[in-house]
């Protein structure tokens, strides 16, 4: 059991309570509410409201003026890592029950943690997964709202895990959820690092504090676990300072424990050697080959017979949103990526231009997110214009943003040799019809930036919208 620092209590110490909530809308009779300071909201001026609606102890960095009789009081150091700890106390620590693995870095979690489920079930195993796209508790399905859940969330999950008899679950950790301490008191039986690239710097305000927070989780790994990193990434030495985990390594293009050579990198799929075991894959592009890396490393280290992960991984699909692909019967391919860093944009189109033979246009229908990361926006408009033959911009979740002030600062980025390569289209359907339009057969269209997602957030009002139907939707009506 994990301790909360705690520096006072007042009232009774061995009260009973039912559930654990940090939002006082849903405090219930015989609640613990822990009072959380957030960058919208400070729960402490929710303490009074939590109390009214049957709250009978309060867990807080700083304690009331007035306290009430019959209610405790527990004051301590951090409320958010207490919520985490108090949570996998109160659902007995779950985690410890079963193999959790921990997959962070900017690009690639969710397509790792979810072919690692997928891999796992293939071989025989129970197995679930906590990811952006989904969260499945051995076969039941819940809707995912972030990255990393909330940790009451995680525990509750967890703890349903271990009553269905999972042996594995595949978790995407990312650097919100290590910052606000959501992770905090599980127990990690391995942890991945994928890389480390340009991404909220919204929130970390610098790269250093970005890459500190991924390094803090494997610096919090157990002797018995291990901490598999991709060795290419210059990051990836510094995840592994200062761990006492077991160190591991993965690469294409250095040495490393679990070593990558493409062979073949074709629109029908990947011909790779891993550890100089070949194998083909459905899987596309050198970023799959460093996924795929992980995975086999993950497997290996957890225990599985290499030659049967290597048939596994030959049967993997790709995963939603990411690098999904179809060809029209008029001849022009389609890929949907979730590419909304720069990074992963540079590796998608690197990854098409590689494969295509040269004659065909490659256009590109890319935005950019609201209330996110500004200083990404040129270099998104920039790599965009480069590796693209026509690149059309457009809206992505503009949220509270005027979409046109997001679309002129990724214009920004564009240099002058490529500005007649794009144009703007602020609606997002109307701009991948005119890719449509501008497409002929042998062409390829690329939509990157929302990938799984189904829908449009535009003035908090999300709308159902989701790239891969509505590029079917309109190649079908333009060809028939």
């Amino acid at each position: 059991m994990h301790k909360v620092c705690v520096h006072a209590i007042h009232g009774k110490s061995d009260k009973l309570v039912n559930a654990i909530v940090f939002d006082s809308r849903e405090v219930k009779q015989n609640s613990l509410f822990v009072a959380q300071k957030g960058l919208l909201f400070n729960g402490h001026q929710f303490i009074s409201k939590a109390i009214e609606l049957g709250a009978t102890v309060i867990v807080c960095e700083e304690l009331p003026e007035n306290l009430i009789q019959n209610i405790t009081y527990v004051q301590v150091e951090d409320s958010n890592s207490a919520l985490a700890i108090i949570a996998s106390n109160f659902y007995d620590n779950p985690s410890s029950k079963l193999k959790l693995v921990g997959v962070t870095g900017t690009n690639g979690k969710t397509t790792i943690a979810t072919l690692l489920h997928n891999l796992f079930q293939k071989a025989g195993y129970k197995a679930s997964l906590l990811s952006t796209v989904k969260i499945l508790v051995d076969t039941i399905q819940y809707n995912a709202t972030h990255t990393t859940p909330n940790s009451v969330l995680i525990n509750k999950y967890l703890n349903e895990m271990v009553e269905l008899g999972v042996d594995y679950c595949f978790m995407e950790v990312s650097s919100h959820g290590i910052q606000q301490k959501r992770t905090e008191g599980l127990q990690f039986v391995g942890g991945v690092f994928t890389n480390l690239t340009h991404d909220h710097l919204d929130y970390h305000k610098t790269f250093a504090a970005y890459r500190d927070v991924k390094k803090s989780f494997f610096d919090s790994l157990p002797k018995s676990a291990f901490a598999l990193v991709n060795i290419d990434d210059k990051n990836g030495a510094v995840m592994l300072q200062n761990t006492i985990a077991n160190k591991q390594s993965y690469a294409l293009k250095t040495m490393a424990d679990f070593k990558v050579r493409i062979l073949e990198n074709q629109f029908s799929g990947l011909l790779l050697t891993i550890n100089n075991k070949e194998v083909w894959t459905k899987l596309i592009g050198s970023f799959n080959a460093y996924n795929l890396a992980a995975v086999y490393g993950v497997a290996n280290l957890l225990g599985l017979d290499s030659t049967e992960t290597l048939t596994h991984i030959s049967e993997l699909e790709s995963v939603s949103g990411r690098f999904q692909h179809f060809i029209s019967k008029g001849g022009v391919t389609a890929i949907i990526d979730y590419a909304h860093t720069p990074d992963a944009l540079k590796n998608v189109l690197e990854t098409i231009n590689n494969i295509r033979t040269g004659n065909e246009q490659v256009i590109t229908v890319v935005g950019c997110g609201g209330d996110r990361d500004k200083a990404k926006r040129p270099v998104m408009g920039r790599l965009a214009s480069q590796l693209s033959t026509q690149v059309i911009f457009t809206s992505d979740n503009p949220r509270s943003e005027n979409p046109q002030t997001i679309i002129e600062e990724i214009e920004v980025g564009v240099e002058p040799q490529n500005f007649k390569k794009t144009v703007s289209v602020l609606d997002r359907e109307q701009a991948i019809k005119t890719a449509t339009k501008f497409a002929k057969k042998g062409d390829i269209i690329l939509i990157a930036g929302k990938g799984h997602e189904t829908y449009q957030e535009v003035k908090g009002i999300r709308s159902h919208f989701d790239d891969f139907e509505k590029i079917t939707e309109l190649l079908i009506t333009i060809e028939s």
